[in-house]
Protein backbone atom coordinates (compact mmCIF):
# COMPACT_ATOMS: atom_id res chain seq x y z
CA UNK A 1 0.00 0.00 0.00
CA UNK A 2 1.26 3.44 -1.00
CA UNK A 3 -0.24 6.69 0.28
CA UNK A 4 0.29 9.98 -1.54
CA UNK A 5 -0.25 13.49 -0.17
CA UNK A 6 -0.15 16.48 -2.52
CA UNK A 7 0.28 20.19 -1.90
CA UNK A 8 1.10 23.39 -3.75
CA UNK A 9 -1.88 24.07 -5.98
CA UNK A 10 -3.56 27.43 -6.23
CA UNK A 11 -4.47 30.40 -8.38
CA UNK A 12 -1.81 32.09 -10.48
CA UNK A 13 -1.73 34.63 -13.30
CA UNK A 14 -0.55 33.67 -16.80
CA UNK A 15 3.22 33.58 -16.88
CA UNK A 16 3.45 32.80 -13.20
CA UNK A 17 4.89 29.79 -11.40
CA UNK A 18 3.77 27.12 -8.97
CA UNK A 19 5.54 24.21 -7.32
CA UNK A 20 3.62 21.02 -6.58
CA UNK A 21 4.89 18.53 -4.02
CA UNK A 22 3.92 14.94 -3.33
CA UNK A 23 4.98 12.84 -0.34
CA UNK A 24 4.76 9.06 -0.48
CA UNK A 25 4.45 6.76 2.51
CA UNK A 26 3.84 3.09 3.09
CA UNK A 27 5.53 0.54 0.85
CA UNK A 28 7.76 3.12 -0.78
CA UNK A 29 10.43 0.53 -1.52
CA UNK A 30 8.14 -1.05 -4.10
CA UNK A 31 7.61 2.14 -6.13
CA UNK A 32 8.78 1.83 -9.71
CA UNK A 33 7.91 5.33 -10.89
CA UNK A 34 6.25 8.53 -9.70
CA UNK A 35 4.76 11.37 -11.64
CA UNK A 36 2.04 13.89 -12.22
CA UNK A 37 -1.16 13.71 -14.24
CA UNK A 38 -3.81 16.35 -14.81
CA UNK A 39 -7.49 16.30 -15.64
CA UNK A 40 -10.07 18.84 -16.75
CA UNK A 41 -13.72 18.15 -15.96
CA UNK A 42 -15.24 16.08 -18.73
CA UNK A 43 -11.89 15.19 -20.27
CA UNK A 44 -9.49 12.30 -19.91
CA UNK A 45 -6.66 12.37 -17.41
CA UNK A 46 -3.35 12.95 -19.17
CA UNK A 47 0.26 12.37 -18.22
CA UNK A 48 2.25 15.51 -17.44
CA UNK A 49 5.60 14.16 -16.24
CA UNK A 50 7.00 10.94 -14.78
CA UNK A 51 10.30 9.78 -13.36
CA UNK A 52 11.27 6.14 -12.84
CA UNK A 53 13.47 4.68 -10.13
CA UNK A 54 16.15 4.46 -12.80
CA UNK A 55 16.01 8.21 -13.41
CA UNK A 56 14.17 8.11 -16.72
CA UNK A 57 12.04 11.24 -17.18
CA UNK A 58 9.11 11.76 -19.52
CA UNK A 59 7.21 14.99 -20.24
CA UNK A 60 4.17 15.64 -22.32
CA UNK A 61 5.14 17.83 -25.27
CA UNK A 62 3.06 20.80 -24.15
CA UNK A 63 5.08 21.30 -20.94
CA UNK A 64 8.61 20.65 -22.18
CA UNK A 65 10.87 23.55 -21.30
CA UNK A 66 8.40 24.93 -18.77
CA UNK A 67 7.90 22.15 -16.19
CA UNK A 68 10.56 20.24 -14.28
CA UNK A 69 10.01 17.05 -12.30
CA UNK A 70 12.38 16.09 -9.50
CA UNK A 71 12.68 13.67 -6.57
CA UNK A 72 14.60 13.44 -3.31
CA UNK A 73 17.39 11.01 -2.45
CA UNK A 74 15.06 8.43 -0.93
CA UNK A 75 12.61 8.65 -3.85
CA UNK A 76 9.79 9.15 -1.39
CA UNK A 77 8.88 12.65 -2.57
CA UNK A 78 8.40 14.13 -6.00
CA UNK A 79 7.96 17.75 -7.04
CA UNK A 80 6.79 19.51 -10.17
CA UNK A 81 8.11 23.01 -10.78
CA UNK A 82 5.76 24.77 -13.20
CA UNK A 83 6.93 27.97 -14.88
CA UNK A 84 5.40 30.15 -17.60
CA UNK A 85 1.96 28.82 -16.82
CA UNK A 86 -0.78 29.16 -19.42
CA UNK A 87 -4.56 29.08 -19.01
CA UNK A 88 -4.39 25.74 -20.82
CA UNK A 89 -2.53 24.36 -17.79
CA UNK A 90 -5.62 24.82 -15.62
CA UNK A 91 -6.62 21.41 -14.27
CA UNK A 92 -6.69 19.19 -11.24
CA UNK A 93 -3.21 17.74 -10.84
CA UNK A 94 -2.82 14.24 -9.40
CA UNK A 95 0.30 12.65 -8.00
CA UNK A 96 0.82 9.09 -9.19
CA UNK A 97 2.96 6.22 -7.94
CA UNK A 98 3.39 3.01 -9.89
CA UNK A 99 4.16 -0.17 -7.99
CA UNK A 100 5.82 -3.10 -9.72
CA UNK A 101 5.27 -6.63 -8.47
CA UNK A 102 6.94 -9.75 -9.81
CA UNK A 103 4.52 -12.62 -10.32
CA UNK A 104 5.13 -16.25 -11.21
CA UNK A 105 7.62 -16.68 -14.00
CA UNK A 106 8.47 -13.55 -15.99
CA UNK A 107 5.10 -11.86 -15.49
CA UNK A 108 5.03 -8.39 -13.94
CA UNK A 109 2.07 -6.56 -12.44
CA UNK A 110 1.83 -2.77 -12.20
CA UNK A 111 -0.47 -1.07 -9.68
CA UNK A 112 -1.29 2.63 -9.66
CA UNK A 113 -1.79 4.79 -6.57
CA UNK A 114 -3.18 8.31 -6.68
CA UNK A 115 -3.15 11.38 -4.51
CA UNK A 116 -6.27 13.36 -3.71
CA UNK A 117 -5.58 15.94 -6.40
CA UNK A 118 -4.80 19.64 -6.17
CA UNK A 119 -6.42 22.40 -8.23
CA UNK A 120 -4.23 24.59 -10.42
CA UNK A 121 -5.98 27.59 -11.96
CA UNK A 122 -4.23 29.98 -14.35
CA UNK A 123 -6.33 33.08 -14.94
CA UNK A 124 -5.90 36.86 -15.24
Amino acid sequence: QVHLVESGGGLVQPGGSLRLSCAASGSIGSIYAMGWYRQVSGKRRELVATITNGGEITYVDSVKGRFTISRDNAKNTVALQMNSLNPEDTAVYYCNAQQKTLLFGPRIRYDDYWGQGTQVTVSP
